[in-house]
């Protein structure tokens, strides 16, 4: 059996792919497709780039690899990745995390910031991901420095990485003179606006600062990225604080929900009456259930039999675009997460039900997230799509999911190796 060398020596692959992302080829119609919904495949590519895509038809030769595209994080904090063991939170509780956090911000630097989101974005490479969307805490003394330290960072990786900046502030910030020179700098920059809107968020106050924030976004032509209703308490109150404004203001941004934790713990009737003003208004989701079934739900000496979690599958019946994300990377709020595309999906397959051989299930990670993104290519596999690819040491879903394979990442048929990093990177030698 050939290896993944001498295939991209000879710039073609034989492969199981994702029936569901095979969008054209030779022949594609009639190829057998396993139970898990992939199909044995020669994908042929010239100066990176697919030109052909043939089904292989002997059953006594199938492939050893599965392949996926080069895949999406579409939610993460690497500005404060790898914090957890010198700010812990060892309780597990939202409050906790909030006061670890704030005690770490204390201690930013933009050579710390630079050399943590710099180990996030080569360890995101190495694991197959090809684009990040990452909340920087743009607020206090060192948040400017952060977010210009990230910007410089996504210029640098730009080839290999397209990194998104989402600037992190507290609502009401948008609307002192500072917030809007800011929020111009981040639209300059091609980044988005952030904040965070609790179920708890109920006051008018609260109202009028994310009206603002909307109408400023709408001013500067800026998308929004917020973190909404992570709670257990007061089901999507923030969720209906967005849609009343929305229903009196004339927004044409694109709009990300992040969370949408307590969503769920609506009544039926009205989580689809919510998911059909999220969908008519063209609203992203991004459902993150590491980290909420991590921090919410929690009892004291108790197990809890409720864990919030945004309603995917509600929310895709109505036709609302949902992406899957891993949040946070080793930090206070969760002390787990690599930014590994293939661990994110098998952990989150037994807490959303959803299955990587259904199309549904497999989009959050894969076309859903690059459309919400927004990124040129949405993941398919077809004739002139980039030959970028994580190629697992797995026959199927089982194999790939159970245990972690060993994996090789290819972009542009080349296989990725520290010759591609750029050149200011500290980290080469950990490759």
């Amino acid at each position: 059996m050939k290896s993944i060398l001498d295939f991209a020596d000879q710039n073609y692959l034989e492969a199981w792919f994702p029936r569901g992302l095979i969008v054209n080829g030779t022949d594609i119609l009639s190829v057998s497709t396993s139970a898990e919904g992939l199909c044995p495949l020669r994908v042929i590519w010239e100066k990176g780039k697919i030109i052909r895509i043939k089904p292989i038809d002997n059953t006594n030769n199938l492939p050893t690899k599965l392949v996926l595209p080069r895949l999406v994080e579409p939610h993460s904090h690497i500005d404060k990745a790898f914090t957890w063991s010198a700010f812990p939170n060892l309780k597990g509780t939202y409050a906790e995390s909030l006061e670890s956090n704030l005690a770490e911000h204390k201690t930013r630097t933009p050579q710390v910031v630079r050399y943590r989101a710099e180990k996030a974005l080569f360890l995101a490479l190495k694991n197959g991901l090809r684009a990040i969307r990452s909340h920087v805490d743009a607020f206090g003394p060192s948040g400017g420095e952060s977010l210009q330290t990230l910007f410089d960072l996504r210029s640098e990786w730009k080839t290999l990485i397209d990194l998104q900046c989402i600037a992190l502030v507290p609502l009401e910030y948008w609307d002192t003179t500072e917030g809007r020179l800011l929020a111009g700098r981040v639209a300059a920059e091609g980044g988005l606006l952030g904040g965070v809107l609790l179920s708890e968020f109920k006051d008018e106050k609260s109202y009028s600062s994310l009206s603002k924030l909307l109408i400023l976004a709408n001013q500067l032509d800026c998308g929004i990225d917020l973190h909404i209703d992570e709670t257990d308490k007061f089901p999507a109150a923030g969720l209906k604080q967005l849609i009343r404004a929305l229903d009196h203001l004339q927004i044409k941004i694109p709009i990300t929900c992040s969370h949408l934790s307590s969503m769920s713990l609506l009544p039926q009737s009205e989580l689809a009456r919510l998911a059909e003003a999220i969908s008519s208004y063209e609203i992203n989701v991004i459902a993150l259930p590491l980290t909420n079934s991590w921090l919410l739900g929690r009892q004291l000496n108790e197990t809890s039999i409720i864990r919030p979690l945004a309603p995917i599958k509600q929310l895709q019946k109505a036709g609302v675009t949902v992406a899957i994300g891993g949040d946070n990377i080793q930090d206070p709020w969760f002390p787990l997460g690599g930014l590994d595309p293939i661990s994110l999906m098998a952990f989150s397959m037994p807490l959303t039900q959803l299955a990587p051989w259904h199309r549904l299930g497999l989009s959050p990670f894969t076309t859903s997230a690059a459309n919400v993104l927004k990124l040129d290519w949405d993941g398919t596999i077809q004739v002139g799509s980039p030959a970028d690819f994580i190629v697992l040491d797995a026959s199927n879903w089982v194999e790939a999911l159970s245990i972690i394979p060993s994996r090789e990442v290819l972009i542009e048929g080349n296989l990725l190796d520290k010759t591609m990093l750029p050149n200011r990177t500290t980290l080469k030698d950990l490759y």
